[in-house]
């Protein structure tokens, strides 16, 4: 029998990439995504290789739709296996001036959205006694980085959220597990970087960190190598909770368990060419 998968954020990037390698092994494909030009594509990739789905448009903040939608698929395909979350924004800018109404949409979509699609699905793999979930966080989820403070703030949260309540579901044999990348070379992050005003106090370094942020982009994992890695992890017998899927991550992770704190600084503002 198909095993089913949910993802979130399913029409581009990784989410993209993660569900054409798990239609190839049989899997059955459920998602949603705000992009519906990119979602139909998918829609007719899966159809050629005859592979089972159920796709919609809604996007992670509208938690009726998402209930819907979770009641459509288990009526369709009678339970899911593994639900991935993969929706997130990225969020860049000095702390000091950050418009905290834009501060709590990316916490609305970036923790809040999470929530909503695991509250959703839950039940039913408690009652099934089974079950995976996957959740996309990021190496700022532990190591934050300068002028990513809402971003690294919701990552954080995320990191917390699913460490806490794996102790809750495991009883009920559903396994967790999450994935931080440090950068995939999509346009993820150039959707997020705004520069400040030129008459910012923090204008000199904000595009130094931007300019070094952009030539690490170019020689980053791809799409499909992350992917590649978080199939595994959705296919792995008994998953490990914190995942990486390039060395950057692994690399800065590693510094983060034994370096003391003034020389995480000192390699970090290197790093990203942004020591005063």
């Amino acid at each position: 029998m198909s095993k089913v998968v949910v993802i979130s954020g399913i029409a581009q990037g990784m989410g993209r990439e993660v569900s054409l390698m798990l239609a190839s092994q049989g899997y059955t494909i459920c998602g949603f995504d705000i992009e519906k030009k990119h979602l139909d594509s998918l829609t007719d990739e899966l159809n050629k290789r005859n592979t089972k789905h159920h796709l919609e448009v809604i996007s992670i903040t509208e938690s009726e739709k998402i209930l819907k939608f979770k009641d459509a698929v288990l009526k369709k395909f009678g339970s899911v296996d593994t639900v991935v979350s993969n929706v997130g924004i990225g969020f860049f800018g000095p702390f000091e001036e950050v418009n905290l109404v834009k501060a709590l949409q990316c916490f609305d979509i970036n923790v809040i959205g999470c929530a909503r699609l695991l509250q959703a699905f839950l039940p039913s793999m408690r009652e099934k006694r089974s079950g995976k979930i996957v959740v996309m966080s990021s190496l700022v989820g532990q190591v934050p980085f300068p002028f990513e403070s809402i971003y690294s703030a919701t990552k954080f949260a995320i990191e917390g959220m699913v460490s806490s309540f794996r102790y809750e579901v495991s009883p009920f044999g559903i396994q967790v597990a999450m994935i931080q990348p440090a950068q995939v070379s999509t346009n993820f992050a150039a959707k997020a970087q705004q520069l400040p005003e030129k008459n910012s106090p923090y204008y000199d370094r904000c595009v130094r960190f931007i300019n070094r942020d952009n030539e690490l982009i170019k020689k980053a994992t791809n799409p499909q190598q992350a992917a590649e890695k978080i199939v595994k992890v959705i296919t792995a017998k008994k998953p490990k909770l914190f995942n990486q899927v390039d060395f950057m991550s692994t690399f800065f992770l590693g510094l983060n368990r034994f370096l003391p704190q003034r020389l995480k600084d000192k390699i970090l503002l290197d790093h990203m060419n942004i020591n005063v």
